[in-house]
């Protein structure tokens, strides 16, 4: 067995509008662990996109797989782990579901589980309570699904979105539980009918990779960004912007406050000088759909 494995993760952004807790979108920006076994545990983060402080039975990369390892009826062995992210803490790109697959890996490998794609798919998405982000990191590319009752992850996965991606990051944390909080308990519906539909031909659009089409229902959803954007800084200024330099469309990256735009790439270099130049107090990163998912190196 290798004493060592290099394990990267892809963030992701999840809902890209209408397709709520449902439509997930693997991004090239990365959480990089360096795995080693040794007889004590050590986790070092290389950078400040993780805990400063914490205790190790409390660390999310731990706890998950420790409780993989349990589960398949095995002992966690004692690892150094050596974590580098691009995933800023609580800004709606996934750093969290990026944690949660890289622990189901690391106990898959030091525990030789022989996981399945189809088993990553359904612990993540159990473990998140939701398949979006879950599912785009263990596969990469743009990821339809739904999880029933059972914990059991059927998803469309579609490569080779051939388009650009630009993220504008805050420099504010918004935690899923108060994003939530916003959320009414029901929606009346015929409101409903109109929001299925529009996360329908998102979907659709999506699947087509008719990219223009795809950017319009970006911008209307019903079930979540109607609420939630007071709680974001600069929502409506940014989509207003990002159309007039040549977006396709703008949303909400998860639970924000990250927003998002899908953009033609012929038009990538000039797009984000714009944008930046109009949002200094934000991160404005250019990326793209990540075509692999969670992969190990040994």
């Amino acid at each position: 067995m290798s004493k060592t494995w290099q394990i990267s993760v892809p963030g992701s952004t999840a809902n890209l509008g209408p397709g709520f807790d449902s439509i997930g979108l693997g991004l090239s920006l990365y959480l990089k662990l360096t795995v080693t076994l040794q007889d004590h545990w050590d986790i070092i983060h290389l950078d400040d996109n993780g805990p400063k402080e914490f205790e190790l039975e409390e660390h999310l990369l731990y706890v998950i797989a420790k409780k993989i390892a349990q589960q398949y009826g095995q002992q966690l062995p004692a690892c150094r782990v050596e974590m580098a992210s691009e995933l800023p803490l609580a800004r709606g790109l996934g750093s969290s579901a990026a944690v949660i697959v890289a622990g189901i890996e690391l106990a898959n490998q030091v525990c030789e589980l022989d996981l399945t794609t189809q088993d990553k798919l359904n612990l993540s998405s159990q473990i998140e309570g939701h398949p979006d982000n879950a599912t785009a990191s263990v596969l990469g590319g743009l990821t339809i699904s739904s999880m029933d009752d059972n914990g059991l992850v059927d998803t469309f996965h579609i490569n080779d979105i051939d388009a650009s991606f630009v993220v504008y990051v805050p420099d504010v944390e918004l935690k899923t539980s108060e994003s939530r909080s916003v959320l009414p308990e029901q929606l009346n519906r015929s409101y409903t009918v109109r929001a299925s539909a529009n996360a329908n031909m998102l979907a659709a659009s999506l699947m087509a990779r008719d990219f223009e089409r795809a950017g319009r229902y970006m911008e209307a959803d019903l079930f979540h960004e109607p609420f939630r954007a007071k709680l974001i800084p600069a929502y409506a200024e940014i989509r207003t912007a990002a159309k007039a330099n040549g977006a396709y469309g703008t949303a909400l990256s998860g639970a924000g406050p990250t927003m998002i735009s899908i953009i033609p790439s012929a038009i990538a270099s000039d797009f984000v000088h714009l944008m930046k130049e109009q949002f200094p107090e934000h991160q404005v990163i250019l990326t793209k759909a990540d075509e692999h998912g969670v992969q190990v190196n040994r």
